[in-house]
């Protein structure tokens, strides 16, 4: 991930690189990503928080995370009312709903 956001940003002069990933394990930790952010290869790592993650990854300018708790408790909240799941797994709806009420208060069509 790292060498393609190097690749990215040297070779197509991107201005914002964001690394995403659902499960950050950093494995190897957090030396390399230290030093390729300091030389500006990506702005931020983004993973969600349904792993492990230390304080000091936390505690990184570059890293933000994805908060899937939400996400998870209607899962749950739904196989223990017996209910499909389909409207947590394709939230396309809501999305939309979502876009045109930022849009709508931004003064903006969608």
């Amino acid at each position: 991930m790292l060498d393609t956001a190097q690749r990215v940003k040297e070779q197509f002069h991107a201005k914002h690189v964001f690394v995403c990933a659902t499960f950050g394990l950093f494995s190897d930790g957090l030396a390399k990503f230290d030093e390729y952010y300091e030389k500006g290869f990506f702005d931020k790592v983004i993973t969600t928080n349904l792993v492990y993650r230390a304080p000091e990854l936390l505690a990184r300018p570059y890293y933000v995370e994805a908060d899937m708790s939400k996400f998870l408790a209607s899962i749950m909240d739904a196989l223990n009312h017996d209910v499909s799941i389909s409207l947590v797994q394709n939230p396309t709806e809501r999305i939309q709903k979502i876009l045109k009420q930022h849009f709508s208060n931004a003064g903006e069509t969608f």
